[in-house]
């Protein structure tokens, strides 16, 4: 049994098909048909039940599918890292990262790593917090810089200082000129625009004050609820960090004096998958920083 037979068997196993199987691994279908036979005698089991027009895994074919895509994932990633070893730290290294940590992530650690690390190259996906965690699952991205609440269920995070959340607002809305932070409960009956990603963060700590929220405004960009507030058309409410990420020339802030209102910025990535040696320098430097 060696690597190429399990590639075989996980082409069949994943097709359903010989004939399948035969064109996805563009080689001919007799030969893929006899390195199945050779793998079921070598194993001394039969591995699927042929039909007319497909093929079904046996009780023994479905053990050793999920042992061939872990030895293969080990393999692939075994020549990854050898690779990585013999070109050094140079190459293109994959982020996903929310638009509401862009600033941050831009103007300190992602700048402090070019300088240490010149000859690597990024590509950068922007999406929510679920997009990018799918972009990981997906193997698009090795590493994802996304704010709490999220599900961490599969992901090792690293974790960056809590942070308030604010309150933007032209100077009419400002019924407290004189104060820089505010109580969550002055927000009642107030136009809140926010971001679709803390709508049920926002709407819980409001019930928990006695109101439900008044929202004006339901977007899925940090970006659109600084727009919306610039213009005047409500208060928004966002992450501190996330106030110089678009124009705000015509906008105060005020703190939200709330435990419940507070977010992080964290690093994840897959646990127990295969990292390059970039994303594990990146990751260290976001340790570090």
């Amino acid at each position: 049994m060696d690597i190429r037979q399990l590639k075989y068997f996980m082409a069949i196993a994943e097709e359903g098909q010989i004939t399948s199987a035969a064109k996805k691994l563009q080689m001919a279908q007799p030969p893929l048909s006899q390195q199945l036979k050779l793998l079921e005698e070598e194993l001394g089991v039969k591995l699927v039940e042929r039909g007319p027009r497909s093929v079904q895994l046996t009780e023994a074919g479905a053990i050793l599918r999920d042992r061939a895509q872990q030895i293969l994932e080990l393999a692939d990633s075994t020549a990854r890292e050898l690779t990585d070893f013999v070109k050094g730290l140079k190459g293109t290294l994959a982020i996903g990262t929310v638009s509401s940590s862009g600033a941050t992530l831009l103007q300190d650690r992602l700048c402090e790593f070019h300088k240490t690390y010149r000859g690597v190259k990024f590509e950068i996906h922007e999406g929510n917090t679920f997009r990018i965690i799918d972009l990981l699952n997906k193997g698009i991205v090795e590493v994802g810089i996304v704010r709490t609440p999220f599900n961490g269920t599969n992901l090792e995070c690293l974790y960056t200082q809590a942070e308030p959340m604010i309150a933007v607002m032209t100077p009419e809305y400002d019924w407290k000129t004189d104060e820089n932070f505010i109580e969550i409960g002055e927000l009642k009956d107030k136009p809140l625009i926010i971001y679709r990603r803390f709508e049920q963060l926002i709407r819980e700590t409001c019930l928990e004050n006695g109101f439900d929220p008044l929202i004006f405004c339901m977007n899925d960009d940090a970006r659109t609820t600084l727009l919306w507030a610039n213009a005047g058309l409500g208060i928004g409410i966002i992450p501190k960090s996330a106030f110089e990420l678009t124009s705000n020339r015509n906008l105060i802030y005020k703190k939200i004096s709330s435990e419940s209102l507070r977010t992080r910025v964290a690093a994840v990535w897959i646990k127990d998958k295969y990292l390059s040696s970039l994303a594990s320098k990146f990751i260290e430097s976001f340790r570090n920083g």
